[in-house]
């Protein structure tokens, strides 16, 4: 029987004895020389390594890191074992990026509206589906025989262990590094693309930003220029670079980045080396104006850290891989309005954004998207789009990973995801958590109030190994033939490695009102689900539980709430824990259907041939 308790179980834990990656990518063991000697290093050392953990660098303190760890469970005694203090909920990290409620200059939306009021709150003293709470951490100490790797297996000084790169360090019972490497962990993203975006992806890059970027033209002081051309040939260079705090102007411009030797990758999509115009301290206005590129790595328009882009009026065309249209990484601002964007390689978003998220505000305008992995929106910020057409061909739609936010209002979304054997099921709609260190844990939202969304493969909307938040208003779905199901909320068994499997469900709130729904709703019991329906909502289709990947299984469960305006035609049988039912359920010919509980007690007794099976009813 399913409980409606939930036990709080682990997310980011210690790995005890062997170096497993909950992530995805390829790590790298070094040259067979290296790996002798460091077990040479490792043997005369008079404390031999009893653990191995992995994860990602959160603080440097002298000689000790303190690391968010990954996998099995992390034994009380170990700093960030036993229980972790209860962090204040809904808070964001202080240092994070874009972390707190967004602030809209002007034009806040109306409570109720994308972007306005507050969103549903997860219930209390829950935590994610099979995950805990708060990021499990423990502290490392490097003392002098500390042997330090890079992602090639070299030895190295301390200096390149920074905060926020992947690492794998072997422990002696005091814990006490016996060796740190960084991880590789490759360029693989949601569907096979070269680079860590693209859709749910690998585990990203570890370098650091870059202390100085290459361009062709820098302003580091206020200036504006008219119908002026800007060219880059050379590889890994901006053609337009602002920073300094300078406030530049540029109209009926022509910004043109060609190169078949610039490498892409995680510099690029991370801090903007490669993009036609890159922002790092300043202000870019541009308006009616053309940008081209032809280079790995090429953004149109990129807003860093301190950077504040405003771009309206123009054509962006990308050719290559992790070239999005518009992108924003590091903290970033950038507004668009009236954009006409088409991207055609691996890992590039038409709007885009990476590691340290930032602000994004979209007004009007055509994003589209053609690559393979490439949706049309792929969100590790907080972005909000109205009134526009948002299209991937080769990808889902949308993509938000971690705590970040998408809004969109009166906007038409479309995908064409591939099936791909490294995917368990295929998407539209995606809101997940890779462990790439890309982005904070926690609740990703979306939200949606009228437009159209449209999906030409696979199924609507999936959350896995993540607390997430959906909210629809009155937008026409239009499902493909197939329509493998309209929700998924459920543990995953992708082969890149979601999380720890059998403990990676999600914990989803998803609310409608005034919006027609067509397709099954997929659970399992290592996830929880509240699915709202209001204001003259119907759902046709059925609410199945699967624990295909939910292992030894939890105590989650799927909860549905039906206000009086409101009906759920059923379409085969159903599980369901909690049921509350103040409007109608019916079946596709419209007789009642039979309610019974676990013990085969009948609750309400219809004509229907299906039946639905719950925990509890409350009419």
């Amino acid at each position: 029987m399913i409980k409606k308790d939930k036990m709080c179980k682990v997310l980011c834990t210690l790995l005890i004895s062997g170096l497993i990656f909950t992530g995805c990518g390829n790590t790298s063991q070094g040259s067979d020389e290296t790996t002798e000697t460091n077990q040479e290093n490792v043997e005369t050392s008079d404390e031999q390594a009893t653990d191995t953990i992995t994860g990602r660098i959160k603080e440097i303190n002298d000689k000790t890191i303190t690391l968010i760890a990954m996998g099995g469970e992390i034994p009380d005694g170990q700093p960030g074992g036993g229980n972790a203090p209860e962090k204040p909920e809904g808070e964001a990290p202080d240092e994070r990026p874009g972390g707190g409620a967004l602030e809209k200059p002007e034009g806040e939306a109306p409570d109720g509206q994308p972007g306005g009021g507050n969103a549903p709150d997860m219930p209390e003293g829950e935590a994610l589906g099979g995950q805990s709470e708060e990021m499990e951490t423990i502290e490392v100490t490097v003392n002098d025989n500390t042997v330090i790797k890079d992602t090639l297996g070299e030895e190295a000084d301390f200096a390149i262990l920074t905060e926020g790169v992947m690492i794998t360090a072997e422990l002696d019972t005091s814990g006490n590094a016996l060796t740190i490497s960084l991880a590789d962990m490759g360029e693989i993203d949601m569907q096979g693309g070269p680079g860590p975006q693209g859709g749910p992806g690998g585990m990203g890059g570890s370098n650091g930003a870059p202390e100085s970027y290459e361009a062709v033209t820098v302003y580091a002081e206020d200036a504006e220029s008219v119908g002026e051309t800007f060219v880059s040939e050379g590889a890994d260079e901006n053609a337009v670079l602002v920073e300094s705090g300078a406030n530049v102007l540029l109209s009926e411009s022509m910004v043109s980045r060609i190169s078949s030797d610039s490498t892409g990758g995680d510099d690029s999509s991370f801090y903007g080396i490669g993009a036609a115009l890159l922002v790092t301290d300043g202000t870019l206005t541009i308006t009616d104006s053309t940008i081209e590129t032809d280079a790995s790595g090429g953004a149109g328009v990129f807003s860093y850290g301190d950077g504040i882009v405003k771009v309206s009026d123009t054509t962006i065309t990308t050719k290559q891989d992790t070239s999005g249209g518009i992108h924003v990484a590091g903290g970033g601002t950038l507004y668009a309005e009236n954009l006409q964007i088409e991207t055609d390689g691996e890992s590039a978003a038409a709007i885009r954004s990476d590691r340290g998220g930032g602000t994004m505000y979209v007004s009007g305008g055509s994003y589209t998207s053609n690559g393979l992995g490439s949706p049309a929106v792929y969100c590790t910020a907080e972005i909000e789009i109205e009134n526009a057409v948002l299209t991937a061909t080769g990808s889902e739609a949308v993509c938000i990973e971690g705590l970040n936010s998408l809004s969109l209002a009166d906007c038409e979304l479309s995908g064409d995801m591939q099936d791909l054997e490294q995917n368990d099921c295929t998407w539209t709609v995606i809101l997940y958590q890779s462990m790439s260190g890309d982005s904070e844990i926690g609740n990703s939202t979306f939200s949606m109030n009228g437009g159209s969304l449209t999906s030409h493969n696979g199924g609507l909307f999936y959350t896995t190994n993540t607390e997430s938040t959906f909210s629809l208003s009155d937008v026409d779905i239009k499902c493909n033939d197939e329509n493998e199901f309209f929700l998924k909320c459920t543990g995953n068994s992708n082969a890149r490695g979601w999380g720890a499997s059998g403990a990676n469900g999600a914990d989803c709130i998803f609310s409608v009102v005034k919006q027609l729904m067509e397709g099954d709703i997929i659970w399992d019991s290592i996830s929880t689900l509240e699915f709202e329906m209001a204001e003259n909502s119907t759902l046709t289709g059925a609410f199945v539980q699967d624990e295909s990947n939910a292992g030894a299984g939890g105590d989650g469960y799927a909860n549905l709430t039906i206000d009086e305006t409101s009906k759920w035609v059923v379409t085969s049988d159903s599980t369901l824990s909690e049921l509350v039912c103040k409007g109608s359920i019916e079946d596709e010919n419209g007789n009642a259907v039979t309610i019974v509980d676990f013990d085969g007690n009948v609750l309400e007794s219809g004509d229907s041939s299906y039946t639905i099976k719950v925990e509890s009813y409350q009419k």
